[in-house]
């Protein structure tokens, strides 16, 4: 039985150092790309699968419980809620941003 604790937690901690990683990766493109809207992209692909890959992870090491249902509930809001407030932030950009068209090709 210990092996398979072992196995699990070696799984867990994978799923989770690869979020951090990914976050990681997140962070350094919002540095690395200059406007806003490139920076959202990054931001907000990369914030949804490590926090998915980090949810995982604690899911796998915690064992199915209610606990699990309730990392599986923020799974699923962050899936929902992240796509639409990072179009939201995006298309407000584009609506108030007057030199637009100069910092990327926008099509009409």
């Amino acid at each position: 039985m210990e092996i398979l604790e072992w196995i699990r937690f070696g799984i867990a901690a994978a799923l989770i150092l690869s979020g951090v990683v990914i976050i990681g990766i997140a962070i350094f493109g919002v540095f690395r790309f200059n406007f806003v809207i490139n920076r959202m992209h990054i931001a907000a692909a990369c914030d949804t699968l490590g926090i998915m890959m980090i949810l995982f992870g604690l899911i796998i090491l915690n064992g199915f419980n209610v606990m699990s249902l309730k990392l599986l509930l923020i799974i699923g809001f962050m899936w929902l809620a992240n796509p639409v407030s990072s179009h939201l932030i995006c298309k407000l950009e584009i609506e108030t941003n007057e030199n637009i068209e100069e910092e990327c090709e926008v099509i009409k």
